[in-house]
This record gives structure tokens, sequence and C-alpha cells, in this order.
């Protein structure tokens, strides 16, 4: 059964003719024989006749009663001309039947309640002749309820039907799940995630898509690591002849004379920002390769940060700049790669000093905050440069992206700072974003998951927590 519509039509199909079945041979099993009835209203069609002749109309009424108590069954008796010789007060059925009128059946559930009963016969000296109507009950109350309702039938249905839609469900939703896990750690960055499609054999939709899904991956993971090797073989070779021109250009100094220092100084630069660049460009491969592993070592996060800062405020010195910052009391620590962190930090605070005014300040403020997943360190950083346009708030995160040429030329900037910034901080299960203040300038915010505080971060390393403005 290749199609997923067709299992699911004769699914509910076969199971709802399944209930009815069982509701209806149950039914029927419960179900007093018609033969019995007839035998019934036969014996009492006499009983109550001799009753009546024998004794009287109070003998009558004992043995009616005594047949309602016992077989449930409402019995009376009327002569020719309509009266009921008991001397009980009949209902309007019986009355209507007695006078030949129509037995209509009582409301039943998938097979009607048996009509009322009606028989005559002549008395012992043939001068006058009475009626028997009788009532005769639906079937067993323990399976016909109140009004006719069949309380077992429908606990059966409903046990049945839940118990199949439970199964059913389970088996059609169990694919989609397993699909749904896979697509999140696809966007998670794991590009080996697989639905893990079933055989060729199962061709209906849904393992066509895992099957399509898990091939959309793999060629996504190709092309990734594709792309990756390709940075990383290209950074590797122009490292050679870069090294190569250094070495020229050492040469070239000792023998070019003043008139060519100017010249000299300037291939130096360019060869240190290519140097500095292809730094970059490896460093951004083996973290979009997954090369970069994150060590579970306890880094702490406020003594990084003001490592960080205490470098920045020297380097804003040239631009008239100051490096604000706020860092509260406490062991906060973080579980990463030292290194790694202090580049992420390190890459947003120097694009704020890059950025911001001449002569106005950079404020980097750590501060913590409690969430149902545990405390997270948020750490800010904002400068008071011109901001970035709304719809560019996202790409600033992109590798080599630049507001405009005019700007990366002017600053020496190639657009690969926050980019590693921003996988590095998602390699240790944390998220960075951008926006611009209402005041002017824009803010870096990067979030941390926080561990266990603790007294020694690192063996002969203190713990700095710093109030201070630098």
């Amino acid at each position: 059964m290749k199609s997923l519509f067709l299992r699911i039509f004769l699914s509910f199909w076969v199971a709802f003719a399944l209930f009815l079945v069982t509701a209806i041979l149950v039914t029927l099993a419960l179900r007093p024989r018609s033969s019995t009835w007839e035998a019934l209203r036969t014996t009492v069609l006499n009983d109550a006749v001799t009753a009546y002749e024998e004794g009287n109309e109070h003998q009558l009424r004992q043995y009616m009663e005594e047949l309602e108590g016992t077989q449930h069954v409402r019995a009376y008796l009327f002569d020719e001309e309509g009266e009921e010789l008991s001397h009980r007060a009949p209902p309007d059925w019986a009355i209507r039947v007695a006078k030949g009128g129509p037995r209509v059946p009582r409301d039943g559930f998938i097979i009607p309640a048996p009509p009322m009963q009606r028989d005559s016969r002549a008395s012992s000296d043939g001068k006058h002749r009475y009626t028997l109507v009788m009532g005769m009950p639906p079937g067993p109350r323990v399976f016909i309820g109140p009004r006719g309702m069949p309380l077992p039938a429908l606990v059966i249905l409903v046990i049945s039907s839940g118990i199949v839609c439970y199964l059913l469900s389970w088996y059609l939703t169990k694919p989609i799940v397993r699909l749904r896990a896979a697509a999140r750690q696809l966007a998670a960055g794991d590009l080996s995630a697989r639905s893990g499609a079933p055989s060729t054999g199962k061709r209906n939709e849904v393992a066509g898509l895992m099957r399509d899904f898990d091939a959309m991956a793999e060629r996504l993971e190709t092309l990734m690591k594709a792309q990756s090797r390709l940075l990383n073989d290209i950074s590797h070779e122009l490292r050679s002849p870069l090294a190569r021109l250094n070495v020229a250009l050492g040469l070239a100094r000792q023998r070019a004379g003043v008139e060519s220092a100017d010249m000299l100084d300037r291939i130096e630069l360019e060869a240190s920002r290519l140097n500095e660049l292809i730094g970059r460009i490896l460093t951004l491969a083996r973290l979009e390769d997954g090369e970069q592993g994150v060590p579970q070592t306890p880094v702490p996060l406020g003594e990084l940060v003001a490592n960080v800062a205490e470098d920045a405020e020297f380097e804003a010195q040239e631009r008239h700049c100051h490096v604000h910052t706020v860092i509260p009391e406490g062991n906060w620590g973080v579980r990463g790669n030292d290194s790694l962190l202090h580049s992420a930090v390190e890459n947003v605070v120097r694009n704020a000093i890059r950025y911001t005014a001449e002569g106005s300040s950079v404020e980097i403020v750590l501060a913590r905050e409690e969430r149902g997943g545990g405390a997270e360190a948020i750490l800010r950083v904002s400068d008071a440069g011109p901001g970035v346009p709304e719809d560019a708030l996202e790409k600033l995160f992109e590798p080599f992206y630049r507001l405009d040429d005019a700007r990366g030329r002017l600053t020496g900037g190639v657009g690969l700072g926050l980019a590693i910034t921003e996988r590095a901080v998602r390699f240790h299960g944390g998220k960075v974003s951008a926006f611009n203040r209402p005041e002017g300038g824009l803010m870096v915010e990067i979030r941390l998951p926080l561990i266990a505080p603790v007294t020694a971060m690192k063996e002969g390393a203190e713990v700095v927590t710093l109030g201070r403005q630098a």
C-alpha cells in the first residue's frame, strides 16, 4: 500500500466497520429471542384469566404486580368494554393497543426495541372476551441504559476507537517527529543530522519526504565542507608567497635608499593586513567546518572582559576615546575556550572603537539574567557611532559583509570580525545580536549560558571582579 491517503482512508473505514459490527453482535447476543416473548405472552394471558375467574380483581392485581417485579413486564387485562379488570390505571399506550391501535416501538439503538404485545382469548364459559396488553422490556437493563441508550456499546466504541486511533496516530506521526528533530539539528548547525529515512521499499509520501530531506542535508553538508576546505586551502597557499614577500621586503629595505622608505612602509602595511586577513579566514574556516572544538573548561568571564577592555582603552587613545566598563562582583564562569571567547569579545569591542565618534566613549556592561533554563551572562557593547540601517542589522554577522566599500577602506575592515564572533558565541551555546540605540550608535549584545560559580577558574589565575571606569 504505497499511498498514505489510501492507508488512512482504509484504516478508518475498517475501524468504524469493525465498531459497528461489534456493537450489532453484542446487541443480538444480549437480546431476548422473539419465541421466548411469544411463549411468555401466552402464559401470562392464561394465568391472568385464570386468576381473575377463580379469584377476583384483587388476585389478578397481585399477579400482575408480581409479574412486573419478577419479569419486568407491565401487563394489563381488559374486557370487551375496554375496562382494565385489575383496576390499575393503565397508561395511554396500553389503552391504545387494547383498542386495536398501532403498536409503536420504543426508541432503540441499532436494533429497535420490541413492540408492545397484544393477545386475546375467550372466557371459560365463552360469554366474555379478554384482551392482554404487555409492555415488553427492551432488553437487559445492563445493556440498554436510560431512554434506550446503549451504555456498554458506547463504552466499547470509545475504547476500541481510542486504541486504534492512538496506534494509527503514533504510526503516522513517528517519522514526522524524527524529521522535525533532524530539521532542528540542521538549523542549529549540525550538518550531519539525518532523519533516518526508511528503506526504499516504503514509498509513501512521508518516507519520500524523509529521503528528500536526507538528500538535501547531505548535499548541504558536502557544499559547506567544500567551501570551508576551499577557504582553508587558499589561505594556506597564500601564506607561502606572503612569507617570501616579507623576506623580500626586508632585503629591499637594506638596499633601498631613504626615498623608497614610504613605499616600503606601505608594502609592509598591506602585507600585514593580508596576513591578518588570512588568519581570520583560517579561523572562520575552522569554525564553519566544526574543527574548532570547545573544551569543557571553566572560563572567568569577568576577568576576560576586563582584559579586553584594558587593551581596548590603550587602542582607543589614538582617537581620543575612552572605554567605560561595568562588571558586577561575583565569580562568573562560562564553559568553553578562553582564546576563542577572548577573540569574540575583542572583535566586538574593537569594532565599536573603530566606528564610535572621535572623543566619545564605548560602554561595556556585563550583567546577569535568570531564565527558566538557567542563568545567562549578558555582555552589551555600545558605541556612539552613526549606527547601522535596520535592514542591515542581521547581515552584520555574515562573512565579508560591509555596509559600503568606502567605509571598509577607511577602517581597514573586511567584514570577518563579527562573523567570527557570531560563530564562536554559537559554538558556546550563546547568541549574539545587534541593535540601534535610540540615542544613537550601535549596541551588540552577547548572551552566554553561565555555569555554577567556582572559586578557582584556572590554576594560578586570580578572579577579577570590577566595577570600574577605565
